[in-house]
């Protein structure tokens, strides 16, 4: 379908409508002439539904200020904070309302979202009002403010390089693979390095340092290796463009699933030209056409079909394919080479792609250049503060190095505490400056397990709250921001959940040992499965993991494990007080005395605190159990103020005359947690 023709479907002009299709999410170019008619009937579904939302977005601005014209007597409204975006799920619990409350309310306006769709402040705000709230802007963070700064300094650097253009020398291309679980991202990555070290590579693969780089006709390719895209995704959202290129890896024999389609949408947004790369190719149960067609469904045209986006069929088990799939990305890296470029002179700045503590190296981080040239020596500064110096530098295959280039993945030893995946690393104009911030930097940040970890003992050791701590694998995003939301559901005074550790993928060894170095704790694995090394490990560690294909049995689960770490709750009712008057027998542990109730009640089977005067003060002597009363020769249940009773006291705490006996009735209640659903 032309383009013309839409816009004509759509009653606008074919450069409105070009202008506005990248904030509905579709990137087809500034000077597109034709479109497949499956993007142009999706593109006509957001359309219309957009216009929709927006003309009852205006209907119910109206309806508002119609009745608050009328004069009618206003409710007081509660006040409530929201930030720019808010999910469903989150508006209902900032409301302390149902989520299907919420959701009902977005209907009667005329908007279908689920418990997950994000809504921006001025649709949450004015649902919140037709809720009985008033809704405020919510007040940027000092952590939001400082991460949203480094991100506009990354994207500042590299959009005054592009305006010089003499400075600007070619780099390598970054190309993160990205996937589906199980459909074959870590073998197509094997299969690369192997076919790479096969082409006669100087030395071997020595460490994993989680990106590495190949050479194909004399260029080299950098590869971001990360098991499913994790990493990727939390760069993505922090505003980091990390890679340049992606290839996403589709089962022939499976198809597009849950997580492909997150990919294609992340690809997207991301605006990175990308390969399909159909592996299982030889599997006698592949359906390559198949596949095709999910992918047309999903938006991703193939130049197979007369598409754009190149397409390459390998085996990466056998090695297949491989070949042809480093020539196409070659290819696509030669006709984006106006945007693979950097100034390799200037000061060094890049993106953590992986972080974590070693026990012999202390704190060790990979650092993908973007731009300038990492030397040894360097000062080493995250977000204004001091976080080191580089002693050394280790490329992918552990070779020391003495500078680093742009497009250069390094492992780098020297961090005085190990920076967060998707920080902005920049050696800094003048490092003595930040001198004075060190020590903050120092004992302030560190690694988001640690931090964890030490609240759980602080929690622990004031004995306020039993903690459970889970760490989570999900399939898709969708997935673990549901689970995520139902757990912050659960609120209560003497349990919580603590996640200590979350992502995609399957359930692997450090997993297993995030769970075990913080007892009592449980690894939850959701529409994923725990590859053999990490459940031989968590027989070994004893630590249990627990897997779901049903979000509510997860947190029941979870909510189990909570009951059993709440105490019981003791609740003590006061009967009233009696003082001893006479002291008739007195056994081991137990004694018959004579009592004058002097207000309330004294019940058999009621506890008794015993008080004794010692000088002025009266002092807690101990504690004991009413056996039984009785009145003259009759034993009765209970006795009330000013009567006198015979009193069988059971207790260590021998009594004498005198002393005060102050009853009360203790009852245990069983404490549940409850969660809203």
């Amino acid at each position: 379908m032309n383009v013309s023709d839409l816009a004509r479907r759509l009653r606008v002009s074919p450069q409105e409508l070009l202008d506005k299709l990248p904030a509905l999410g579709f990137d087809i170019g500034a000077r597109a002439i034709k479109l497949d008619n499956t993007m142009a009937e999706k593109i006509f579904r957001k359309w219309v539904e957009k216009e929709r939302r927006e003309r009852l977005r205006g209907q119910l601005i109206a309806s508002s200020k119609k009745m608050h014209d009328a004069g009618g007597e206003a409710i007081p409204k509660k006040s409530v904070t929201l930030p720019a975006i808010i999910v469903v799920r989150e508006l209902a619990g900032k409301l302390n309302l149902p989520v299907t409350r919420v959701i009902q309310e977005l209907m009667r306006a005329g908007i279908l979202a689920s418990q997950n769709e994000r809504l921006d402040f001025e649709t949450a705000a004015i649902i919140a009002d037709e809720l009985g709230f008033e809704a405020t802007p919510e007040a940027q963070t000092a952590e939001t403010t400082v991460s949203l700064g480094e991100q506009d300094r990354l994207r500042e650097v590299l959009e005054q390089e592009k305006a010089v253009e003499n400075t600007l020398k070619p780099r390598p291309p970054v190309v993160v693979v990205m996937g589906h679980v199980d459909h074959g991202k870590t073998r197509t990555l094997d299969a690369i390095r192997r076919t790479n070290v096969m082409e006669g590579e100087a030395g071997g693969i020595t460490q994993h340092i989680g990106a590495y780089q190949v050479t194909r006709k004399g260029r080299l390719l950098t590869f971001i290796d990360t098991p499913g895209h994790e990493a990727f995704t939390v760069m993505r959202s922090r505003g980091a463009k990390v890679a340049d290129i992606a290839i996403l890896v589709v089962a022939a024999d499976d198809g597009v699933q849950p997580q492909t389609k997150e990919v294609i949408d992340i690809i997207h947004a991301a605006k990175l030209p990308f390969v399909v790369a159909m592996n299982k190719i030889d599997k006698p149960e592949a359906d390559p056409d198949r596949v095709l067609a999910q992918l047309g469904e999903a938006g991703v045209t193939t130049d197979a079909w007369g598409g754009s986006v190149p397409m390459v069929k390998i085996s990466a088990k056998k090695g297949e394919g491989i070949d042809d799939l480093l020539e196409t990305v070659l290819l696509v890296a030669e006709m984006n080479a106006d945007q693979i470029r950097a100034n390799p002179d200037r000061r060094a700045i890049g993106t953590v792609i992986e972080s974590h503590v070693d026990k012999g190296e202390g704190p060790v981080a990979t650092v993908l250049v973007q731009s300038g040239t990492l030397r040894r020596n360097d000062p080493i500064a995250i977000r204004s503060e001091f976080y080191g110096r580089v002693r050394a530098m280790r490329d992918w295959k552990g070779e020391l190095v003495d500078s680093v280039p742009p497009g250069m993945p390094v492992k780098i030893l020297g961090f005085r505490v190990a920076p967060s995946v998707g920080d902005i690393m920049e050696v800094p104009e003048d490092a003595g400056a930040l001198e004075k911030v060190k020590a903050k930097a120092v004992s302030q940040i560190g690694s988001q397990f640690t931090a964890t970890k030490a609240q759980v003992k602080q929690d622990d050791g004031a004995g306020k709250k039993a903690t459970l701590n889970v760490v989570i694998k999900a399939d898709v995003l969708g997935s673990l921001e549901a689970i995520l939301g139902m757990f912050e559901k659960i609120q209560h005074e003497a349990v919580g959940v603590e996640v200590i550790k979350k992502g995609l993928g399957n359930v692997v060894e450090t997993d297993v040992d995030a769970a075990y170095n913080a007892p009592p704790a449980v690894v939850y694995g959701f529409n994923t499965i725990a590859t053999p090394a990490a459940t031989v490990l968590a027989r070994d560690k004893g630590v249990e993991i627990k897997q779901y294909k049903i979000i509510y049995e997860l947190i029941d689960d979870a909510v189990a494990r909570l009951n059993a770490l709440l105490p019981p709750e003791v609740v003590r009712t006061a009967l009233g007080e009696a003082e001893v008057a006479a002291i008739f027998r007195t056994e081991r542990d137990r004694m018959v005395v004579g009592c004058k109730v002097k207000q309330g009640s004294v019940a058999k089977g009621a506890k008794v605190i015993v008080w004794r005067k010692e000088g002025e003060a009266e002092q807690p002597m101990g504690e004991g159990t009413v056996d039984s009363v009785q009145v003259g020769r009759e034993q009765v249940r209970d006795v009330y103020q000013g009567q006198e009773c015979g009193v069988s006291y059971h207790g260590k705490e021998k009594l004498q005359v005198g002393d005060r006996l102050e009853v009360f009735h203790e009852e245990t209640k069983v404490r549940r947690v409850e969660i809203q659903r």
